[in-house]
């Protein structure tokens, strides 16, 4: 395990000399360009671990994605080892379709602290909800960046984050009230508090969401990816490719439906993934949207 293959892993050039939020924030968009989010490991028959040596040998050496326990734990190792101020914390991730946060916190984030101030950085949630700046821990603040405006929120100490999207054109009517499409306009996302959290927190949870009926990810063959203009999504057969601001206040969203074969090739040309076992794609509908 090392850094300099970590960088040659997402394209990453620049200096290591810094600790700041400029350095920062390129190397986290390096990251979120070249390592998909996705949970492909449990459609193909392979066990999702959270040993850091099993994530970087994954990501690093397999050009494999992953989900956040995988992603921002490998970014929290990559951004301790440069110097910065890193800790771990749980978030619970909101169900648009329940309209209530998660009971179980399976989401892990980052957080840095520079100068004095912190600020959440998170390679691990995909589709629009996916930042593309570490974001200042303030409440009450807009934060707008590409994927739209994000927006911090503070009430006895939980820390919500919602996000507002601009409006969609969907091209491909046929997909114009896909249950992938989310309708609000403001959207929460998760809340958390700042009480630092371990690997081993998740360790539950990682075996839950890989092997629960319940769970999103058993229900569904989701890989994302950010690009340098918005995301791609393969989740089930179903492709989107979407254009951040492609109108003023609107945003293009492709959709296109795969056949069992084209999946393989679409992972291959799309993500730059390439699976040792063979994926079995699902899409059972709801709980999830871009």
């Amino acid at each position: 395990m090392n850094l300099e293959e970590y960088f040659a892993r997402t394209g990453y050039k620049g200096s290591t000399e810094k600790q700041d939020l400029e350095t920062l924030t390129d190397i986290f968009q390096h990251h979120i360009r070249a390592v998909p989010f996705e949970n492909l490991s449990i459609h193909c028959g392979e066990k999702i671990t959270l040993e850091l040596e099993h994530v970087y040998n994954k990501i690093v050496r397999r050009k494999r994605g992953g989900w956040c326990m995988e992603n921002n734990q490998l970014l929290g190792w990559v951004l301790k080892g440069l110097g910065y101020d890193t800790s771990f914390l749980g978030a619970y991730v909101f169900n648009p379709h329940q309209n209530a946060y998660a009971t179980l916190m399976t989401h892990l984030v980052v957080k840095v602290v520079i100068d004095g101030k912190a600020y959440i950085v998170d390679g691990g949630f995909g589709v629009s909800y996916q930042m593309w700046q570490p974001m200042e821990l303030v409440s009450g603040r807009d934060q707008p960046q590409a994927p739209g405006v994000f927006r911090f929120t503070e009430k006895s100490g939980v820390w919500y984050l919602e996000k507002v999207r601009r409006k969609q054109y969907v091209p491909n009517q046929s997909f114009s009230n896909s249950d992938l499409l989310e309708k609000k306009e403001c959207r929460k996302v998760y809340m958390f508090s700042l009480e630092p959290r371990t690997v081993e927190d998740f360790r539950f949870q990682c075996t839950y969401l890989q092997t629960s009926p319940d769970s999103l990810f058993t229900k569904k063959s989701i890989c994302t990816l950010q690009t340098t203009d918005g995301f791609r999504a393969l989740i089930g057969w179903t492709l989107t490719e979407t254009t951040y601001s492609y109108k003023e206040n609107m945003d293009l969203v492709e959709f296109v439906t795969l056949e069992d074969e084209e999946v393989e090739k679409a992972l291959k040309e799309k993500f730059s993934i390439t699976l040792e076992r063979k994926l079995v794609p699902i899409n059972v509908k709801g709980s999830y949207t871009i």
